[in-house]
Formats: structure tokens, C-alpha cells, sequence
């Protein structure tokens, strides 16, 4: 498959409890995983990935429930670490990671746990560092059952204005627009990334057992809360290094951020 002017192999590995998990690689280096968050699959992280292959043997995957991954019957956060080790191990047994929102986190989770990370880069993880920002709890619960109910717009509109703070009445304008009923698609996979999130509380014991080198990025055109929990993971992090690179809400361009990931994790 050829995209963004790269050609991707796509395979599958499975996972501990037997799920497949779809991924595709491109490049020439050492090995990145690329963990996408909310509304992502690999698709949505193949931008940076193609910027990237320049460096890095790319590994962009779905995670599970996403795409053309597979899926388990009750969902766990231990599982979807799971799913990262076997591409760890599929990509030779060590590799850079890369998370954005809570992909970020879930890469931090990994690595704290000790998989074979040989540097880790976390892109805007959100928690909650002050009065603003984070999921509420009991979020997951509703996500589930408004998709449970068949209101997977509801769903993905809750998440929005919960989750990711977007005004109500931004919210009532995207669900317009082409891109709505594939974020629909994805609906059922948003109690994941709220799971992962937790309640949202910045875990300074489990980041601090991370021993491998962190870059911790935020985007100049994000909301303040999320700025700030960039900077606080990164202070929780031993040895952690914090930038902000020019970017709009939530995103950095792949041309800004890709040379930055570089510089950071190859020195």
C-alpha cells in the first residue's frame, strides 16, 4: 500500500489473549510504535509516520476495536499494553514509543511497566493538573451505554465537551460535517481512552518508575490544560525533557514534529 508518497506493509500479530492487531510499518532505523488516541487508527497517525521513515522503521497499528484490529468481549487496559509488547516483540524486541492524548498515556503505562522501550515520546497525555481539563468519572459508563442504545453521535458529542472541552455549541456545528459519521464509527472505542485516562489524576508514582529517555511535547495552539499537563508529566518523569512547538488545538504538523522526535529520541 502506498500513501503519503510512502509504501506500507500491512500485517497482523496477536496479541496475549488472542486478538489480532492490524499494523503497518515503513522506514529504514531503529523502531518507532506509533499509539494513537481518541478518533485514531493508523491512518490518522500515517502523516507523521511517512515523516518519520526518514529515521525510523515506522510501526503504525489499530488499536484494538479500531480499524482492521480485533477486539475483546470486555475491555481492559492491561490488554491494549498487552497488544503493545507483541508489536515490541515484532519490531525486534525494543522500540521507541510515541503517544499522543491518550495514547500517551497508554505508551507511559508500558513503559513504566518495564516493556523493552528504548526511548518514549508523549504528545499532550491529558490529565488533569488543575481545576480545568481530564474526564469526569462515571464517563465511561455513559459513553458505553449511549452506544449500547444505538446513540453513537450522542456518545461521540459527550466525549467532546467532557473529555476534550469543546465548546457545546462547536460540538453541534461538526455534527455537519463528512467527518462525523466516522468519528461515529469510532464511538465505541471512546470508553477505551476515557478507561485509560482514569479519573484523570496525574499518577507521579507510576511515571516516576519510567528509566527510559521522555520527551514530553505540547502544541503552543492547545488550551491551556493541556499545556500544563504536558509540562507536569514531563516534571514527574526522572530525566524527562518538556517542549512546546508551534502547532493548533491538540496538533502539531507532522513537518514541526517529526524533526523534533528525531533530534529528541537519536540525539
Amino acid at each position: 500500500m502506498t500513501s503519503n508518497g510512502v509504501t506500507w506493509t500491512v500485517e497482523t500479530v496477536q496479541s496475549t489473549d488472542g486478538t489480532t492487531i492490524a499494523y503497518e510499518t515503513a522506514g529504514d532505523g531503529p523502531p518507532i510504535v506509533l499509539v494513537g488516541g481518541a478518533f485514531n487508527d493508523r491512518g490518522t497517525v500515517r502523516p507523521l509516520g511517512a515523516a518519520l521513515t526518514a529515521d525510523f522503521t515506522v510501526y503504525g497499528y489499530d488499536r484494538r476495536g479500531r480499524g482492521d484490529s480485533g477486539d475483546a468481549a470486555a475491555y481492559a487496559v492491561q490488554r491494549e499494553i498487552e497488544d503493545l509488547a507483541a508489536l515490541i516483540e515484532r519490531a525486534g524486541g525494543s522500540a521507541h514509543l510515541y503517544g499522543l492524548s491518550s495514547g500517551a498515556i497508554l505508551a507511559a503505562y508500558a513503559t513504566a511497566e518495564g516493556l523493552p522501550v528504548t526511548g518514549l515520546a508523549l504528545f499532550e497525555p491529558p490529565f488533569r493538573t488543575g481545576p480545568h481539563g481530564g474526564a469526569e468519572p462515571g464517563l465511561a459508563e455513559e459513553l458505553t451505554g449511549l452506544v449500547s442504545a444505538g446513540r453513537r453521535g450522542d456518545a461521540v458529542a459527550l466525549f467532546l465537551t467532557d473529555a476534550v472541552g469543546v465548546p457545546g455549541e462547536a460540538v453541534a456545528g461538526m455534527r455537519g460535517r463528512p467527518e462525523w459519521s466516522w468519528m461515529e464509527g469510532l464511538a465505541h472505542t471512546l470508553a477505551y481512552d476515557t478507561t485509560v485516562t482514569g479519573d484523570g489524576g496525574l499518577p507521579t508514582g507510576r511515571l516516576a518508575a519510567i528509566r527510559v529517555p521522555t520527551v514530553v511535547v505540547d502544541s503552543t495552539g492547545s488550551p491551556e490544560w493541556l499545556r500544563a499537563a504536558a509540562a507536569a508529566t514531563a516534571g514527574a518523569i526522572p530525566g524527562a525533557t518538556h517542549l512546546s512547538l508551534a502547532g493548533a488545538f491538540h496538533e502539531v504538523s507532522p513537518e514541526v514534529l517529526a524533526p523534533a522526535l528525531r533530534d529528541a529520541l537519536l540525539g
